[in-house]
């Protein structure tokens, strides 16, 4: 009986773990889907203890940042952006631009390197897998939070981090 138990558990381990790495392959493929590579990017393993070499800026919309961001984000926009912010700031500061996936950031992106930006970056996968990856976010009030604002449902299926709320 405990052998029986103990292969049953070695198979839920194994199909959790295939389904799992199914899982990140489909939402690497997702991504490349929807990115041209046309603003460089940068991994959530090469940000996450850079944070404060970067301006990060947010290029989801009001509600998705008020539900949830990275620490110390400055809340851009996409449908009509704000870029109030970034004046006065030197053109080759390094900044790194974030959406849900990272299609609305390269946008912008883009928009930042036309407009003489020249050190920008584009997370890869975005706050999606920043939070795949076990990362800290943030609600309006700077607080740590497990929220996350997944844009709608049929995209909350990339927000694998069973960890986390999904709101939309």
């Amino acid at each position: 009986m405990n052998k029986i138990i103990i292969i049953a558990v070695i198979i839920l381990i194994t199909a959790v773990a295939v389904f799992a790495q199914r899982t990140q392959k489909d939402f690497k493929n997702k991504i490349d889907s929807y990115i041209d590579y046309s603003v460089p990017i940068i991994t959530v393993d090469e940000l996450k203890d850079q944070t404060k070499n970067y301006l990060l800026l947010d290029i989801r919309e009001r509600k998705e940042y008020d539900i949830s961001h990275l620490c110390d984000a400055v809340h851009i926009g996409y449908k009509d952006p704000d870029f109030s912010s970034l004046k006065g700031i030197d053109k080759s500061q390094p900044i790194v631009v974030y959406c849900s996936i990272g299609y609305r950031s390269e946008k912008i992106g883009e928009r930042l390197l036309e407009n003489g930006f020249t050190n920008v970056r584009n997370l890869y996968g975005s706050i999606f897998e920043w939070v795949n990856q076990d990362q800290p976010i943030y609600d309006s009030n700077q607080q740590v939070t497990d929220k996350i604002h997944t844009y709608n449902r049929k995209w909350s299926k990339w927000m694998i981090n069973e960890e986390y709320q999904k709101v939309y």
